[in-house]
């Protein structure tokens, strides 16, 4: 790293912005070695929830002079990169165990959860309002089996969602110890 360990206050300091935890997980992921270009592109990509190929001119520009003038420096102050302006070569440098309880984790396997969620609720308001109307075979007294069913539904997307963002957690809880 540098001359000096960084201190907690500093790491947090340092990887207090997403664009900074970004470019530290693309170059884990790069084998710590890339150039500006295709980081740039990643980090615009993963801020604009797209594929790199689908990044505008104005977001890679935006991302681009953030981290040429401001964050590559500090992490090269800090002693996390090295970077060259010059060439736009970035290279991580040894010592990353120590700064990576501060990153993003899993940034390319983000599930779209929010629509799941809308789904269902869509189809609890449709199923709520027909046996309001009394339409089709749902009546007024199948309503509270059809609310049971939908928050149970509910439940098990939520819970699918908590462990699937969470790898270290044993599901069902327990069972993979033994």
């Amino acid at each position: 790293m540098s001359e000096h360990e960084l201190t907690q206050a500093e790491l947090f300091d340092v990887f207090s912005n997403a664009r900074r935890r970004r470019t530290v997980q693309y170059l884990k992921r790069r084998g710590g070695n890339c150039d500006l270009a295709p980081l740039v592109e990643q980090v615009a990509a993963w801020e604009n929830e797209t594929e790199p190929d689908d990044v505008t001119r104005t977001q890679r520009r935006r991302v681009y002079i953030s981290l040429y003038q401001t964050h590559l420096p500090m992490l090269q102050e800090h002693g996390i990169v090295d970077w060259d302006p010059d060439d736009h070569a970035i290279e991580l440098l040894p010592g990353e165990d120590v700064f990576e309880p501060y990153l993003d984790h899993r940034l390319e396997d983000q599930r779209p959860w929010h629509r799941l969620y809308v789904t269902v609720t869509g189809l609890g308001m449709v199923a709520l309002a027909l046996s309001w109307l009394s339409v089709g075979p749902l009546t007024a007294a199948a309503a509270p089996a059809i609310a049971l069913v939908l928050c149970l539904l509910v439940l098990a997307v939520s819970v699918v969602q908590h462990v699937s963002r969470r790898p270290e957690l044993a599901f069902p809880p327990g069972l993979a110890s033994r």
